[in-house]
Formats: C-alpha cells, structure tokens, sequence
C-alpha cells in the first residue's frame, strides 16, 4: 500500500480530493463579494506572524490575529505594531471582523469519540480546528490556508486528516492540498509541511483553477549565510566530547562558511542542543557553536530588520514553530491570482 505522504509529495500538482468534489458541487456565485475594494484576511494561531509576511501586499490588511503563547505575543507585537488577541477558545465569533481569507497554522490533535456526534463539525468540537470550522461557517471568507506538519495526514491512522477533508467539505469549501519542501523555494533548510488551501463555493460559478506552487531545485545553501567569529552562542567543550560526538555516526550535522547543504529542519527545541536533530556551526569561543540570530532568519526567510524582543530561548523556540516566509508568500500569489480572476481588488489596487 503506498505512503499517502509519498503519494502527495511525488505528485506534478496538489492532491484534488476528487470524490468529495463530484459529490458536492454547491455554486452559489454571490455577486456580492466581488464588489471588494481590498482584501482582508484574519491570522490565526498567529505565531510570529510568519503567514502575515507571506499573505501581506499593498492590497491587502490584517483585519485580526490570534496567539496564545506571551512570548510569541510580544515579538508579534514588536514587528506589526499590535498584540493579537489571546486563547481563541476565548474569543466569540462576533469579535472576528468579515473577512476574505483565513489563515492559520493550527496544532495537530487527536479528535475525541466520546459520545454520539452527529455531523463533521461536531466531531471536531474539543479539537482547536474546531475552531478554524466555526469561524469557517459563521464567516463565509472566500479562501483559507492551512498549515501543518506532513505527519497530520497519518496522524491517528490518517482519521484526524479525513475528518478535516469531510468537515470543509461539508463547509462548502473546494480543497486541495500539498506537501512542500522550503528547500526548493530558495531557502537553506529542508522543511516540508502540508498546505491546504480552500475556496468557499458559494462565490463562484465552478471549479477554480488553482495549483500549488512546486519549486525548483536551486544553490541556495547555508554557505552564503554564515557569520564568522561570532561570540555568545558557544557549546562547551565538555558537551561536545561527552554527549554530540559520543558516536561517530555523523551526527550532528556541522557547517561552516563551505558547507554547500541544505540545513536540518529547524525545530522548536533547538535550545536544548540534540544532537539528532540539530545543525551547529564550526565557530565560537570553543570551536563549535549554535546558529545566531541572523542566521535563523536567513534559513526561515524572515527579514533581517525582523525583531526578537525575547530570550535566546523563546526566540529559537519561535523560530521552530513558524512558517518557510517564501512558500506562504508564493502560495499567497497563487491564492491572489484566483481572486484577480474573479475580482477586481489586485488589478486596481
């Protein structure tokens, strides 16, 4: 039985759930929304605002945001100028502006069989995603984005991914999804993830024509974003002789301004120096040294002018937690392309 993720990731276009599509061909087309003067979008499980860089154009606005943690709160609010509002559980539908596209990047969970549901909404309630599904129905925005880790289409044996597809579906939303790999969109770093965009049938009279962007293979490596003699990021020598290179299996994975590779994928717990998983430097006060601050930028496409008013800490755990700029900012142009087609905000604007 094939891999569904290898099926995904071998495929020239994003995987069309075919069957739910045939079943369910609701076209409104409400005229209404095509009268829109600029594009609004609500930004959920905000993070550091990542999909916010990505989905930004003279075009569109911010209308709302959404993150629980404080940390990432305050470097949110250092780089947009406003704080986004808390635990979303917390906040009622009412408070979320009209919007045209959602965007979130929500935390994979199990979904609860407790008790007789009935409906795809209610098997999600007591899941954040139901969250996402309940401003979905109550909103009406013409098209979302979703991003996740590629493990969501078999977490718990694939049903938590089929129940998500059924539950859009039976929003009246059209999607499609894809997995993608940073690495081919000019970044230094492997890191796929799956993207699901949706578009609201009730707006249009057929399909639309949307397609992921691929990527290409590129000579974007680590070598042209390395510092050199950087002080304050040091490992230990007794950490490094008693724990990274207790083996000699090639881990952890070690780069300098030479090094022609594509990093690790960057994760959350970087802080805590894991030697499976992690990339160091060869660099520093004791020859071997954590990626600075720009240099985490540079393999996330964040902006160099991007601030992190917090500790070291919070900031690789932010870092690890946020988006591949690059991949959501040309999904943005696919998305926008669809609204061109069907609107005249981006052509006179």
């Amino acid at each position: 039985m094939n891999n569904p993720i290898s099926v995904i990731k071998h495929r020239n276009n994003s995987y069309l759930p075919e069957l739910l599509e045939r079943m369910n061909t609701i076209y409104c087309f409400n005229n209404d929304w095509n009268k829109k003067k600029i594009i609004k979008f609500v930004d959920l499980f905000a993070g550091i605002g990542g999909m916010r860089l990505g989905f930004s154009r003279p075009f569109t606005q911010c209308v709302f945001s959404s993150e629980w943690d404080k940390y990432a709160q305050k470097t949110y609010e250092a780089n947009f100028q406003e704080k986004p509002f808390g635990d979303i559980n917390e906040i009622h539908l009412q408070d979320i502006p009209d919007h045209d596209i959602l965007i979130g990047g929500f935390p994979c969970q199990p979904f609860s069989t407790i008790g007789k549901r009935e409906g795809f909404l209610h098997e999600t309630q007591g899941n954040l995603f139901y969250n996402i599904a309940q401003i979905l129905q109550a909103k009406k925005p013409f098209s979302f984005l979703l991003e996740n880790v590629p493990g969501l289409v078999t977490h718990d044996k694939g049903k938590t991914f089929d129940i998500i597809l059924k539950t859009l579906d039976s929003l009246n939303y059209d999607v499609r999804y894809s997995i993608l790999d940073a690495a081919l969109f000019d970044l230094p770093q492997v890191r796929e993830r799956i993207y699901l965009v949706g578009f609201c049938r009730e707006y249009l009279k057929e399909r639309v024509d949307f397609t992921f962007p691929m990527g290409q293979t590129n000579d974007v490596y680590i070598d042209r974003f390395i510092e050199k003699n950087i002080e304050g990021y040091s490992i230990s020598k007794h950490l490094q002789q008693s724990y990274l290179f207790k083996k000699d299996d090639g881990r952890p994975q070690i780069v300098d301004q030479t090094s022609q590779v594509k990093v690790k994928t960057f994760v959350s717990t970087y802080h805590k120096i894991q030697r499976l998983t992690g990339t160091f430097v060869r660099d520093g006060e004791t020859g071997l040294r954590l990626l600075s601050e720009n240099e985490c930028k540079a393999i996330m496409g964040l902006p160099k002018d991007f601030q992190f008013p917090v500790s070291r800490t919070q900031m690789y755990r932010q870092i690890g937690n946020s988006v591949a700029i690059p991949v959501i900012h040309q999904i943005a142009d696919q998305i926008y392309d669809v609204i061109s087609y069907h609107s005249s905000v981006i052509s006179n604007n």
